[in-house]
């Protein structure tokens, strides 16, 4: 008897990769091609590539494999398992350093931007991270890996643990905002997308309740989105400091 999606999903998190059995579909010309766990998550990024995330669902993935969504419930378990095994497979495709405890920061920084550069990839797919405690192997390889970067540059335990979670949640939503703003402009809705001349001229009418932002419209309109986000990181891993262990 085939193992269950259940029983696959199982065996993903203990061994990296459960058994990949195929059912049958024909193609054009009645060839027999198979569907599969990897033919469901290509075909699912494909989707979110042309489409966003937003357009993922397991019945807009059995329509591309031309098949029912039953076909795929035979192989993965629901959208969740779905989501995790996209969020995985994103994650196999991040180098992780040997930790340097001279050089942990700067690690750190690249692991987190290999992460926004691949989330970028496909316009929304953060949001699948999102409240999704890390289970699939390839995620939590990841994780172990941030930490043990954070645990090289001698921050206590606890507080490494911690700002991992932070660090995570800030890239997914830095790579959830960016996509939005793309969409928008893609979709031709630039009336939802401020520029900058814009915010300032606004910020420049507030009343003076707000005077630290009138003050300081241009600073906080200032620079690159990736600036922004490399100075954020910064700011936020060097914000560890106190939680060093020889502290």
């Amino acid at each position: 008897m085939s193992p269950t999606p259940q029983e696959r999903r199982a065996a993903r998190h203990q061994l990296g990769a459960g058994p990949n059995t195929s059912g049958a579909r024909r193609g054009p010309g009645g060839r027999r091609r198979p569907i599969t766990v990897d033919a469901i998550i290509d075909t699912a990024f494909g989707i979110v590539e042309r489409e966003g995330y937003e357009a993922l669902t397991m019945r807009r993935v059995a329509a591309a494999l031309e098949t029912g969504p039953s076909s795929l419930y035979a192989h993965v378990v629901n959208k969740e398992d779905l989501d995790e095994l996209l969020i995985g497979r994103l994650c196999a495709g991040i180098d992780l350093p040997e930790p340097d405890p001279a050089d942990w920061r700067r690690q750190l920084i690249g692991v987190c931007t290999q992460l926004r550069d691949q989330y970028l990839r496909y316009p929304g797919i953060s949001r699948a991270a999102f409240a999704a405690a890390p289970s699939n192997l390839d995620t939590l390889r990841v994780s172990e890996g941030m930490l043990a970067l954070l645990l090289a540059g001698g921050i206590e335990p606890r507080a490494a643990a911690w700002a991992l979670d932070a660090l995570v949640l800030y890239v997914n939503a830095y790579s959830l905002e960016v996509s939005m703003v793309n969409s928008r402009l893609a979709g031709g809705e630039q009336h939802w997308v401020v520029g900058r001349e814009e915010l300032m001229r606004r910020f420049a009418a507030l009343p003076d309740t707000f005077p630290h932002t009138k003050l300081h419209a241009a600073e906080l309109t200032a620079g690159t989105v990736p600036d922004r986000f490399d100075f954020t990181l910064g700011l936020m891993i060097d914000g560890l400091g106190g939680a060093r262990r020889d502290a």
